[in-house]
């Protein structure tokens, strides 16, 4: 099978795992991405690709967004993805990668483990929310998780839950793509993975939200994990193999 055709089914997945699990698909997206492309390269698709992931979800799931979670969470996350998406551009990718995957073991393993754990609901936590899932975003491609837990601790409707979170994501995306695009992390020869990266954000999302009427979030949100957890291991295999 073509690489390509087999990142986009990949990706499809990502996708639907990422809407049922309400954390968003960069948590597994970014390291199957990253076993077809370059570390930048897998930065720049991820945050193009998000845009229109963010879109598909803030359609379909538009029974309403909470404008003051959005705004305390979103805004600090914006500035500190800018912050974090230059960070990338100043500290060695080789460095960044091995960050990169390990913080992604790291999350899960400690998801996995609390999955009953809740933030407390306070300002002081959306605000601090925002800051470490959009550094982390910038950096490393994926904050999803952070945003993910603090939004749980609100107890939000499913719906209104992954509309806020999308349109925080979006703020995100389009502020470190256009970052990562003028960087030449987004070359012109992946151009050709746009249309397809669109209708996977389209179907995926709408296919997420299917299973996610019918289907226990909770369930989901272990196969992530696991699958999350696995393929980071054979991506710092891969590296430390590599090297």
């Amino acid at each position: 099978m073509d690489n390509y055709a087999l990142f986009i089914i990949l990706a499809m997945i990502a996708e639907i795992i990422g809407t049922v699990s309400g954390f968003g698909s960069s948590i597994l997206f970014v390291p199957i991405a990253s076993l077809f492309f370059d570390f930048k390269t897998v930065l720049g698709i991820t945050a193009v690709f998000h845009v229109f992931s963010n879109l598909s979800k803030i359609f379909l799931f538009k029974k309403g967004i909470d404008k003051n979670i959005a705004l305390k969470l979103g805004i600090p996350a914006v500035i500190f993805v800018i912050i974090g998406a230059y960070l990338t551009t100043i500290i060695p990718t080789k460095e960044i990668e091995i960050i990169m995957n390990i913080t992604l073991i790291a999350l899960s393993v400690y998801l996995l483990i609390n999955t009953q754990k809740q933030i407390k609901r306070s300002n002081a936590n959306l605000y601090w929310s925002g800051v470490g899932s959009g550094l982390l975003a910038g950096l490393i491609g994926t904050g999803g998780a952070i945003r993910g837990l603090t939004l749980a601790a609100f107890g939000l409707p499913k719906d209104i839950f992954i509309a806020t979170s999308a349109l925080i994501d979006l703020g995100v995306d389009a502020s470190r793509a256009v970052v990562y695009v003028s960087n030449g992390y987004f070359s012109k020869q992946y151009i050709v993975l746009i249309p397809a990266l669109i209708g996977v954000s389209l179907v995926g999302s709408y296919l997420g939200k299917l299973i996610l009427q019918q289907t226990s979030e909770k369930l989901f949100r272990y196969i992530v994990l696991a699958l999350i957890i696995i393929t980071t291991i054979v991506q710092v295999s891969t590296y430390f193999y590599k090297n």
